[in-house]
């Protein structure tokens, strides 16, 4: 087993997440932000103001907001506790640099990424909608490409029941509860795999309205305990933004528990847990993106970005600092710490034992609603692959999966989801590329209709 998971390692990190992918995911990142002018600068005041203000007239089954919440649902998760954690304890504090420029380039990615989805969408006689890359592939490319978009849709449906869509969710979730209160771990991963059960029965119109409740309640809970920590460390920031600067173009030594990173180790490490994190250029976000109640794809795509900024230029980022702030960035004075435990230490350094209950909490939600996301993101896959007739058993399958997540090695977990995050980038990252042309006419049809209707907007 061990001479597996060293060969499944090494094809992780030379072959899926080495250089080429990672060059290709940023660099499709830089291109469209090129080609599209810098939107996620020059118009990021305006995606925001669309969160609350879409119209949310055309057709679909939820609202923009109901449809950013569930792909927040499923970004805002343990990539931005458990994932920060192990990038800055591998890669060093100059991981955290890279992960935030991996973003700022994501939110062009993601903003394609929804354009397209309203673009390509595929709306049945019963209303129910279906999209993202598997029908921007095979209607804005072609049914020759359909082998790529075939691909994307098993890798998803692979991400979704043992990677990012379940176990390392429900992996932290067990560890976090049992570390404060020492609930054996097969008890709350029984527990959350009925609540999800009970959910996801309903449908996405379920699933919506819970995220859209439970979304922006632990999204602000957490951001509020993470300034409180930097608050009281105020004095300290300069030094911490100085460190993560420095290691981000500097090798840095091994210290107490770290055992030290190249920037090389640095940027892999902030490249690929931001991508886990925002999930920019994965392909995910637009399979719901895809159900929103709009006929605008250039106003999707503008909600959709913001997605990325919450996630990670914010939430991401108030985690790293406050691993750096802290000290506890390198595992803690023995260098044991990992993952959860890490920053359930440095939220007690400030909060003492209210600490790690609190992240406790905000990691449960996080990782219960990012489950709930990606039930959906994998049964549209699998009905774009066997039909209606498939959903039934992917439930079944997801539900296994939920409860076995409880019971898998943290390291292991990991290598899983990379690898399978690595796989749906590939096919998606082409086909933006490809179809970059049609989202920059979208946008000038959009930005052309908001100018007549806001002149001085």
């Amino acid at each position: 087993m061990e001479a597996f998971i060293e060969i499944l390692q090494w094809i992780n990190n030379n072959i899926i997440w080495g250089p080429p992918t990672l060059i290709l995911l940023v660099g499709t990142g830089i291109f469209l932000t090129i080609r599209l002018g810098l939107i996620q600068v020059f118009r990021l005041p305006l995606a925001f103001k669309l969160i609350f203000k879409a119209q949310n007239r055309g057709s679909g089954e939820i609202t923009s907001f109901a449809a950013l919440c569930t792909a927040l649902a499923a970004t805002i998760g343990t990539g931005n506790i458990v994932g920060v954690a192990t990038a800055v304890e591998t890669g060093g504090p100059g991981a955290l640099f890279w992960l935030m420029v991996a973003a700022f380039f994501g939110m062009a990615t993601k903003y394609t990424e929804g354009v397209l989805a309203i673009k390509y969408r595929k709306i049945d006689e019963n209303g129910v909608v279906s999209g993202g890359p598997m029908y921007y592939i095979t209607q804005g490319l072609g049914e020759k490409f359909r082998p790529l978009a075939i691909f994307f849709a098993i890798s998803a449906v692979a991400a979704a029941l043992l990677g990012i869509g379940t176990m390392t969710q429900v992996n932290s979730i067990t560890d976090s509860i049992y570390t404060v209160t020492e609930i054996p771990k097969w008890i709350s991963a029984l527990i959350v795999s009925v609540l999800v059960t009970l959910v996801v029965i309903g449908g996405l119109k379920s699933i919506s309205k819970v995220t859209s409740k439970i979304v922006p309640f632990m999204a602000i809970l957490y951001i509020l305990i993470c300034l409180v920590i930097l608050i009281v460390n105020f004095d300290k920031i300069p030094a911490t933004v100085s460190l993560i600067w420095e290691s981000a173009f500097h090798p840095v030594a091994a210290t107490g528990g770290f055992l030290g990173a190249t920037v090389a180790m640095a940027i892999q490490y902030g490249f690929a847990r931001g991508v886990f994190s925002n999930e920019a250029g994965l392909g995910s976000a637009p399979i719901a993106s895809a159900a929103a109640k709009t006929n605008s794809p250039g106003e999707q795509g503008l909600i959709s970005m913001t997605g990325t900024f919450i996630d990670s230029i914010i939430i991401c980022t108030l985690t790293g600092l406050t691993l750096v702030i802290t000290g506890l960035w390198s595992g803690g004075p023995t260098g044991e710490l990992e993952g959860a435990a890490m920053t359930q230490a440095a939220f007690a350094t400030v909060l003492s034992s209210w600490g790690p209950i609190l992240l406790m909490i905000c990691l449960a939600l996080f990782a219960f609603t990012t489950i709930l996301g990606w039930n959906y993101y994998g049964e549209r896959c699998t009905v774009f692959l066997f039909g209606n007739k498939g959903i039934l058993p992917y439930r079944i399958l997801f539900i296994i999966s939920v409860f076995m997540g409880g019971f898998l090695t943290l390291d292991f977990i990991w290598l899983i989801a990379d690898l399978a995050n690595g796989l749906m980038a590939i096919p998606n990252l082409v086909a933006l590329l490809l179809l970059s042309g049609v989202v920059a006419r979208e946008t000038r049809k959009y930005q052309k209709e908001r100018k007549k209707l806001n002149p001085l907007e």
